[in-house]
């Protein structure tokens, strides 16, 4: 069976979608950055067009057409053969055209560039001793120096002057950004942001559904193991009987008949946990004590003791009541030290259960390699093992019992590397009025 192909594929299709997100994300952040050059240049030149117009109003226009017309006031004024009412209506005349010259084409800058059109865009104008003259768009508790600095440091200000002869004067507009700039600015930013959390969406969607897909192999190949391990250990229970019959008197042939027929069990149960593997397991409130120790107590006449250097110990709390199904619980607990056992080469391996507010704690030390602390987490994670030979199943199992299936926490307590691991389990307890709740 090839298993890489599928990850082969799997990490394609990451890496397409990455790929393409990325191509997204660099060509919208392109694409932004040009609209904001553009935008940009169009608001520098309506900027430069109110600078213009400011300096353009503030000159007296036709100045050599307006003295014309002054000095024709004046004569027709001082001329002794014109009427009173006959000079009036000619200094009417004279006024009016003289206003009309002076705003010929300013009304229309003043009123529809100056006033009306403000182009949105925050400015601040300057004398030449840098106090401000006029401003626009900008609160007024918010003018400072440090303000000018910014909008120097985002615009390169405007020069235009106003006036003329000996009042005119050099003044400089400098600007920030309109409320669209801004925005565009912020926009690539939120883009990527958006960008990132699809992509982790995506990428936990696809990692789910591997989850998924790995989930239902490993309890259909459980499954599978346990149909197949069915039939021989249906066999080996019949030929356990007839052993029975054959030496009903001989004592020690049946002591060797009674450990196999208590490994045959094992067997039966072994298969019972794989077949089990997928479905909603059946809680029932037990003493949690003796459950743990029929477990250690078989563990230990079962596991090698690697020539008497490691010494098994167990201090088990037998009161306590929990929640368990008393196979996946076993298996949980069997896992737990068939570990410790294979770490240890010389020392003691331990199990000991205390009882704490609503709780059952149980440790199981050994004195064996020890664990580094960046580990202590990943030793939980499928296909993670020390060993040569195995699959790495073991503590995933553990954890997944606990924590899922009796809603209980499991960690390392402690390890040091040469001196052995900790690792602790908590289940939380049941009242009495649960119990009697469970009962009925």
């Amino acid at each position: 069976m090839n298993l890489s192909a599928p990850s082969t594929n799997s990490f394609r299709i990451k890496a397409f979608i990455i790929g393409f997100l990325l191509v997204l994300a660099i060509s919208s952040f392109v694409y932004t950055q040009y609209l904001i050059v553009q935008i940009r240049d169009n608001e520098r030149a309506s900027t430069e067009l109110w600078a213009k117009a400011s300096g353009y109003i503030s000159v007296e226009q036709y100045p050599q057409t307006q003295e014309m017309l002054k000095r024709i006031g004046q004569e027709i004024q001082n001329h002794p053969l014109i009427g009173i009412d006959f000079k009036t209506r000619w200094k009417d005349v004279i006024q009016r055209a003289q206003s009309d010259l002076s705003n010929a084409g300013l009304d229309f800058v003043a009123s529809e560039v100056i006033i009306n059109n403000l182009f949105e865009i925050p400015s601040v104008v300057v004398n030449e001793d840098n106090q401000i003259v006029h401003y626009r768009n900008i609160r007024e508790s918010d003018l400072s120096k440090d303000l000018i600095d910014k909008y120097r440091a985002l615009n390169e200000p405007i020069t235009f002057t106003v006036g003329d002869g000996e009042s005119m004067e050099i003044q400089k507009l400098y600007y920030g950004n309109s409320a669209i700039v801004s925005t565009l600015t912020y926009f690539p930013y939120i883009q990527f942001g958006l960008l990132a959390l699809f992509l982790g969406l995506g990428y936990a969607s696809l990692s789910s559904i591997k989850r998924n897909e790995q989930s239902k192999l490993w309890v259909g190949m459980a499954r599978e193991s346990a149909h197949q391990l069915g039939t021989p250990i249906s066999s080996l229970m019949g030929w356990v009987a007839l052993l029975k019959e054959m030496v009903p008197d001989n004592e020690q042939a049946l002591s060797v008949i009674h450990e196999l027929e208590n490994d045959v069990g094992r067997l039966q149960s072994i298969a019972d946990r794989f077949n089990k593997i997928g479905s909603e397991p059946e809680l029932k409130v037990m003493r949690i004590g003796p459950v743990i120790s029929n477990v250690a107590t078989y563990m230990n006449r079962r596991l090698p003791q690697i020539g008497g250097r490691v010494s098994f110990h167990k201090e088990i709390e037998t009161e306590a009541k929990v929640n368990l199904n008393e196979e996946l619980f076993c298996w949980a607990i069997e896992n737990l030290l068939k570990n410790a056992f294979d770490a240890t080469d010389q020392g003691y391996v331990s199990i000991r259960t205390q009882k704490v507010t609503g709780m059952v704690i149980i440790d199981v030390e050994d004195t064996g390699k020890g664990i580094e602390r960046k580990f202590h987490k990943e030793v939980f994670s499928p296909g993670y093992s020390t060993k040569k030979r195995g699959w790495g199943l073991g503590l995933s199992l553990t954890k997944r019992i606990i924590e899922e299936y009796h809603q209980g926490k499991i960690y390392v307590l402690k390890s040091n590397l040469g001196s052995g691991t900790t690792f602790r389990i908590e289940i939380p307890t049941k009242t009495d009025d649960i119990n009697i709740l469970a009962s009925e």
